[in-house]
């Protein structure tokens, strides 16, 4: 589904969750790939870009510092173009000494060894095509609970009123076991498990419900849409970032490969 005009306060910048889905996204024209072009017109033109993707998932909670952060391909066995892309936005250390600061409570500190994944610039790419818009990346702290990156992204909400667009990116159903398996099979069908829970969390979003948006991945539909918290733990620090009174909408969803839900949220 394509996504629709938004409103937002001109002094608070929306946050955004986009659910990314495959890397091939990138360089081919289909419904997603689109979608994301079209993301770049319904958001306010931001001053930097804080991306939180399901990709820098590692022990400890981390920013770039890079100048010009390096454009990672971060899988393997795709095409050879797929490698070849580069999303040459640069990095804002400012901004990132700025985010470090607001994350002082959970260690936060500045990294020049990462750069910019696939969970990042292969939406990027498509919504700011110059890729001159300033871009800090954060990472994913594996040992917090759920609650603990929804305390973050709480942490993060000033930002908005500093011109910077908060993005989480990942998959709200990410179960690549059951998509290949499909794959294999040569068919492609939603599970009801995996539909459920898309719906499960868009209900909890309606109701800016960060207590069923924290609990999500212990009910039985979470443990099957996730095998791993990775993909899912990024809507928590756009959902923190948000505030009671922002509208919620939906500009893209739907699911690619059966099992990855393409949900996108748009907070404000």
């Amino acid at each position: 589904m394509p996504p629709s005009a938004t409103h937002c306060s001109p002094d608070r910048m929306p946050v955004l969750f986009v659910g990314h889905g495959s890397p091939m996204n990138a360089i081919e024209d289909n419904l997603w790939s689109r979608a994301f072009r079209e993301l770049g017109a319904f958001v306010p033109r931001p001053r930097a870009i804080l991306s939180i993707s399901a990709h820098w998932f590692l022990r400890g909670t981390f920013l770039t510092g890079e100048e010009h952060p390096e454009t990672l391909h971060d899988f393997g066995g795709f095409p050879p173009e797929l490698y070849r892309i580069s999303y040459p936005a640069p990095g804002d250390r400012a901004l990132a000494s700025r985010a470090a600061l607001l994350l002082e409570d959970f260690g936060a500190s500045l990294r020049t060894d990462w750069g910019l994944d696939h969970g990042t610039w292969s939406v990027l790419m498509h919504m700011f095509p110059e890729a001159d818009c300033p871009v800090v990346q954060l990472s994913i702290d594996e040992r917090l609970p759920p609650s603990g990156h929804l305390e973050m992204g709480r942490a993060l909400a000033p930002l908005r009123q500093e011109g910077v667009l908060i993005m989480g990116s990942g998959n709200i159903v990410h179960n690549l076991r059951d998509a290949f398996g499909q794959m294999a099979r040569g068919t492609c069908v939603t599970p009801d498990w995996a539909r459920a829970f898309d719906e499960e969390v868009a209900h909890a979003l309606d109701r800016h419900d960060a207590g069923a948006l924290a609990m999500a991945l212990e009910t039985e539909n979470g443990r099957r849409a996730h095998p791993t918290a990775d993909h899912y733990l990024p809507l928590l620090y756009a959902a923190g970032a948000s505030h009671a009174e922002d509208g919620i909408k939906y500009p893209v969803t739907g699911f690619d490969m059966g099992s990855l839900s393409m949900r996108t949220v748009l907070f404000g």
